[in-house]
């Protein structure tokens, strides 16, 4: 797989019926890797120990309806009373962050009304904070650290 801009982490490999498979921390499960599954799998762990974010607060591939539609969202973090604190949306590597990408990211915020975002395709990371009231975003160096 593409070396990508994260810190170097251990993973869980297998091979099943010629798919090579990651281990999920936190789908509890191995999944087919492909390029954007390596990115998702590093920003977890990223999450995870650098920024301390508990496991629990984690959600991974989960639907939702935007607009009627069924999409899908890449990672989530939840706030302890359960309301959405970060969005992460992740691409392949070879994908090129633009516009359309965070065009996604702020459909799906419309619904789920997270407090930060995070758009990565694993090489460039971009964070952004939302306020509602004003309805935009502004660009970050970071997401902040899990704090209680």
């Amino acid at each position: 797989m593409h070396p990508l801009n994260f810190p170097e982490y251990n993973f869980r490999f297998k091979n099943s019926e010629n798919n090579y498979l990651i281990f999920d921390d936190i789908r509890k499960k191995f999944v087919v890797l492909q390029p954007e599954e390596w990115v998702r799998q590093h920003a977890v762990k990223y999450l995870m120990h650098q920024k301390k974010y508990p496991k629990s607060l984690i959600n991974v591939e989960k639907q939702l309806s935007v607009n009627g539609l069924t999409k899908r969202y890449d990672i989530v973090i939840f706030h302890p009373n359960g309301n959405i604190n970060v969005l992460i949306e992740c691409k392949a590597p070879k994908i090129v962050i633009d516009q359309t990408t965070f065009d996604q990211i702020a459909r799906y915020n419309l619904q789920l009304q997270a407090d930060y975002l995070m758009v990565t395709n694993g090489l460039d990371h971009y964070y952004c904070k939302m306020d509602f009231e004003a309805e935009k975003y502004s660009f970050l160096r970071d997401i902040p650290d899990f704090s209680r």
